[in-house]
């Protein structure tokens, strides 16, 4: 009786020390601008000259995609949304398909910022994005592909730049897709504040 006693007690012992853990491998840090906590809010824009969207078969690339977004802290977490997004010049890797058009659609998306095993990473949430292919001789000639879904990008502290990548993806369980299949998105953001903050380096 005593052993099945201790045994018991040991068993919840470790349930408790596992609850107590597991919490403190996900956190929601606030945004900061030279190492202090943002106040109020700001706005902050940035570019990527390799972003790139992966239908399987179909991959569209963009020599720029611009940006806008506005951030916040909220209970000490950081917040915000994606107010604007421009793709310019893009193609896709197959001679028989051109982007006729491509553009982001119900924006704003909402955004937050998480550390997993104490690395950031920005959510966005409720991403839509519509391209219209072009070409005789293209599967998709004259289809609107709407990709959906949300994203997980790594924030780097020391260069204030964001990374969307298959990797980045998998870590947050975050998901873009299309055509019922899932969409592989990579791109290397840059960020500048445009408000108060102008000048100063943003971090998590």
């Amino acid at each position: 009786m005593r052993r099945r006693s201790a045994v018991l007690v040991c068993v919840i012992t470790m349930l408790a020390v596992g609850a107590s853990l597991a919490p403190a491998a996900v956190a929601s840090p606030p945004w900061r601008f030279n190492g202090k906590a943002l106040e109020g809010s700001e706005t902050v824009v940035g570019n990527s000259t390799t972003s790139s969207l992966t239908i399987p078969g179909l991959t569209t690339s963009c020599k720029n995609l611009h940006y806008k977004m506005k951030l916040k802290n909220e209970a000490g977490t950081g917040k915000g949304e994606i107010t604007e997004v421009l793709f310019e010049e893009c193609s896709t890797n197959s001679k028989a398909c051109t982007v006729e058009l491509i553009e982001a659609e119900k924006l704003p998306w909402p955004l937050r910022v998480v550390t997993l095993s104490s690395i950031p990473y920005v959510i966005i949430e409720g991403v839509k994005v519509e391209i219209l292919y072009g070409g005789a001789e293209c599967v998709l000639a004259e289809t609107v592909v709407t990709i959906t879904g949300t994203a997980g990008g790594l924030f780097e502290n020391g260069t204030s730049t964001i990374l969307f990548s298959a990797s980045t993806f998998k870590t947050t369980k975050t998901e873009l897709k299309a055509l019922g299949t899932k969409v592989e998105w990579n791109g290397f953001f840059t960020t500048e504040a445009t408000g108060v903050h102008a000048g100063e380096k943003l971090e998590v």
